[in-house]
């Protein structure tokens, strides 16, 4: 990171129960894994001389407009995935930051609330002509029937959650009967309403993009599904995402995604552009995608403030593209600065 850039006031919004300690010595991999980005972010920016401080956000907005007020930091990093426990509510944060003129990271309100609505982002990417799986949205308390458009096999989510909550091998479904357990299984259990769309057989791709009105696409991730059991689907499951255990048993990784033709790569990222932009996102963001075996990406979901510890797929990429991790830090924080209209760190 640049020794020149002056030392800022930086107040780290997280929950409660995701306050990193001072060290990650003591603790097991699978403890660290719970709060790894925080630790990453904090631990990193403080070692660029920023004066850090962590915030734990639950419920209300008081505690954030006191050390506001009482504090004056330059900028929020926002690291929260949810308010008083819904993740479609961390869009008021934003919006809270916004009218109280505050420059923080990550993306505006209008664009978490575009991107978190996996049927209406689709809907609003379908319409520039750009490949999605067909999909039914099915509403919590109304009988539910799948339209005949859709043929099986489909894979069955949350409509609004994200980290891959509620996905494991039984998300794929072939009969309407498995429909139905699985579309009342996200009512139930995950407390949403259900999205089921047509499963793409194909190739887990993702591109970090980051950028308010110049935006640059990273290089096309993969994620690699090792020595799945046999007969298991190929798809993003929570264990497959964060289990550690899992994962080295399994031989799960991301990395560059290898054999792409350079055109096809070239046009995968001007996609991820294209898409960034309809949903309005700004700050940074990861666009998902499934390669089909005719060369055809399918636009899956848009994931803005994705998950940016250091070994995560955003910050590996942006690694892979010449970006060290203090430096991405450095960037998103000049990113929010920038939008508010502050000129402290440049946008380089």
């Amino acid at each position: 990171m640049d020794c020149a850039v002056k030392p800022l006031r930086v107040l780290v919004l997280v929950h409660p129960d995701l306050i990193p300690p001072e060290s990650s010595k003591g603790f097991s991999e699978q403890e660290i894994n719970t709060w790894k980005t925080e630790y990453d972010v904090v631990s990193t920016l403080r070692k660029a001389r920023h004066e850090v401080r962590p915030l734990g956000v639950r419920d209300e907005l008081k505690p954030i407009r006191d050390e506001i007020e009482s504090w004056k930091p330059n900028v929020v990093f926002s690291l929260l995935e949810e308010f008083r426990g819904e993740v479609i509510y961390d869009q008021n944060v934003a919006s809270y930051l916004e009218l109280s003129r505050v420059p923080y990271t990550g993306c505006n309100p209008r664009g978490l609330m575009l991107a978190r609505g996996k049927d209406l982002s689709k809907t609003l990417v379908h319409y520039h002509r750009i490949a999605v799986p067909a999909f039914a949205v099915f509403p919590m308390y109304r009988k539910f029937r799948r339209p005949a458009r859709l043929a099986f096999p489909l894979i069955v989510k949350s409509l609004s959650e994200d980290a891959s909550l509620g996905i494991s091998q039984a998300s794929v479904v072939d009969s309407d009967e498995k429909l139905a357990e699985r579309v009342t299984f996200i009512h139930e259990r995950i407390g949403t309403p259900a999205i089921a769309e047509q499963y793409v057989e194909g190739r887990e791709l993702y591109v970090g993009v980051f950028g308010n009105d110049r935006l640059r696409a990273l290089p096309v991730w993969e994620l690699q599904f090792g020595n799945l059991p046999s007969g298991a689907w190929p798809i993003a499951t929570e264990k497959v995402k964060h289990d550690p255990d899992y994962q080295e048993r399994r031989g799960i990784a991301h990395a560059p995604a290898k054999d792409l033709p350079p055109e096809l790569s070239t046009r995968i990222q001007r996609l991820a552009k294209r898409i960034y932009r309809t949903l309005g996102l700004d700050g940074y963001a990861r666009i998902d995608f499934r390669l089909a075996p005719d060369g055809t990406p399918y636009f899956l979901e848009a994931n803005p403030n994705p998950e940016i510890a250091e070994s995560q797929e955003f910050a590996a990429a942006a690694l892979h593209d010449g970006m060290a991790y203090p430096d991405l830090l450095q960037r998103i924080l000049a990113l929010g600065i920038r939008r508010a209209g502050e000129k402290q760190v440049p946008e380089v």
